[in-house]
């Protein structure tokens, strides 16, 4: 069998990858999207399938008010004793001198829960993982951040040992064991103890073009005592523009029963508009931060190396005591609302999906209309991820407006600030109409205006769609669900992309997802209905 990667595709970044017995798990970032922190499990490392959130109702994580791209960042899972453990950040500030986090910890004895209730750790900084020494001993290995305007923020790799039993941080006990290469933003530590020796994972150069993972070893966990692998970076894709994959570094090392190597990464696919250079800009990833598995070898000096080159591979060679794994190979999607939200698939944005958002049941979604996408608090909104560059999405809305500040409808959204959507409202003249508007680093325009399309007298429904052509996306609308009208606006997908967003906003690390929405900001609590969602993932 061989990997293709990327193996998750469509906002899956930070991996933490791990193997107990037979089975892989990874662990990845879900920032402001709720449920928190995403799983997988794998017998191949090939195909792979979602586990059940570990972080799904308020008492294990609150994120209300928090900004776009706050959240849950770089969660690590690991096994010991028995059990497995995951630490993650709940990081409440993403712009300016601070970053506010709160660090937590939680076990459960079986990956698909019940997991305990987190344990506050501390906010030295992200990007925190846990490692179990073969002494019993335990310490967070984190990222450490450093607010004064005359230091490098990302002040090097604390270790701060953990009392086992009560999970209490041992603040005296920590201390700078590696402070990264003059690439600077050290960041996401893995570390691991191989053959008596010391192995620090680490990434560098944020989370962008210049993106890397270095590794550095020791003998002890002394301060300082860690040395950078020599040569050329363990992983990156600065110096290979070319390559179909792109910004991989951050991740996580696991081997095989029978003696493999393999390193998960994340990575990004970007795509560029005919008349832009494949160097310059690089490209734009809608699909945000995905997952990237490559194999490793160790070198005579006992150093891991990428097979292939550290600029990575697309196809990689699975294990060889790799056990079928079934799993789709499709993502698309087909939702008829008749049970229970699926968390597995949709994601709301800081809360959970409760009655006080909507319900469902009796094939139907209803939405209750709340604060506008510029709200960190109180959004009605259910998304689900883009995993393809080219797909559709459809759906059947019954929505009654009286008030221009009630809408209703399908959405392209990326954060409050880089979205469309094309929606039911209301006009003082003439009544229901379709309008679509686009929010573009909080520019809001609403692009038919006085040509918005009026919805005839008596229709009880509308079916909006939208047509996502890897560049550039569309909406369209039947008052039949079988008669299709396309509405003369094309909207560029940059705008939905990570690298669009970073251009003004330091919090761009999700990824583009569609999705069904309700607005009411008057506060009348106005519903709507949807009907028959369906994403249909087409051919690159």
């Amino acid at each position: 069998m061989k990997i293709q990667n990327p193996v998750l595709p469509g906002f899956n970044p930070d991996p933490s990858m791990i193997r107990v017995g037979d089975t892989y798990y990874i662990a990845n970032s879900t920032f402001e999207w709720f449920p928190g922190v995403r799983l997988h499990e794998s017998k191949d490392m090939v195909h792979w399938n979602e586990l059940p959130s570990p972080l799904a109702s308020v008492t294990m994580l609150d994120m209300a008010g928090n900004p776009a791209s706050g959240g849950i960042w770089a969660p690590d899972l690991s096994y010991a004793d028995g059990k497995f453990w995951l630490v993650f950040t709940d990081v409440k500030v993403t712009e300016g001198p601070f970053k506010d986090m709160h660090n937590y910890v939680t076990t459960a004895t079986d990956i698909r829960g019940p997991w305990t209730k987190p344990t506050l750790l501390n906010g030295v900084g992200f990007d925190e993982s846990l490692f179990h020494d073969d002494d019993g001993r335990k310490y967070l290995v984190q990222q450490t951040w450093d607010h004064r305007e005359y230091k490098q923020p990302f002040n090097g790799i604390t270790l701060t040992e953990i009392d086992p039993e009560t999970l209490r941080v041992k603040p005296e006990t920590a201390r700078t064991i590696y402070r990264g290469t003059d690439v600077k933003l050290v960041e996401g530590p893995h570390l691991y103890k191989i053959k008596g020796q010391y192995y620090l994972f680490a990434a560098q150069g944020g989370t962008v073009w210049t993106h890397q993972e270095v590794v550095a070893r020791s003998a002890s966990l002394t301060a300082e005592s860690f040395v950078t692998e020599p040569g050329e970076p363990f992983i990156t894709n600065f110096d290979t523009p070319d390559s179909y994959l792109q910004k991989q570094g951050h991740g996580a090392l696991v081997s095989t029963p029978g003696g493999e190597w393999y390193y998960a990464s994340l990575t990004g696919r970007p795509w560029h508009h005919d008349t832009e250079s494949v160097w310059d800009p690089r490209g734009w990833c809608t699909l945000g931060r995905e997952t990237a598995i490559q194999k490793v070898e160790w070198d005579a000096e006992g150093w891991p190396r990428i097979v292939g080159g550290h600029g990575g591979q697309t196809f990689v060679e699975a294990p060889k005591d790799a056990i079928h794994t079934d799993a789709p190979d499709n993502h698309s999607y087909h939702d008829n609302f008749t049970g229970d939200l699926d968390t597995t698939q949709w994601n709301t944005l800081r809360i959970p999906f409760t009655s006080h958002m909507g319900r469902t049941g009796d094939g139907k979604l209803t939405l209750v209309g709340h604060e506008s996408f510029a709200s960190n608090f109180d959004v009605s909104l259910v998304g689900l991820r883009w995993q393809a560059f080219n797909f559709d999405a459809q759906v059947k809305v019954e929505f009654d407006p009286y008030s221009y500040q009630q809408m209703a409808g399908l959405t392209n959204f990326y954060n409050d600030k880089h979205y469309s959507w094309v929606f039911i409202t209301w006009d003082e003249e003439r009544g229901h109409v379709i309008e679509v508007a686009q929010n573009d680093n909080n520019q809001y325009t609403s692009f038919l205006k006085d040509a918005a399309i009026q919805i005839p007298a008596g229709t009880q429904s509308v079916w909006f769609k939208t047509k996502v052509r890897t560049s550039s996306y569309s909406y369209a609308y039947s008052l039949d669900g079988k008669t299709w009208q396309d509405i003369p606006v094309e909207l560029d997908a940059a705008v939905v992309s990570d690298d669009y967003v970073l251009q003004t906003y330091g919090g761009f690390f999700t990824g583009a997802f569609v999705g069904l929405a309700a607005v009411d900001y008057a506060g009348y609590n106005r519903e709507a209905n949807f009907y028959n969602f369906d994403y249909a993932e087409l051919a690159d």
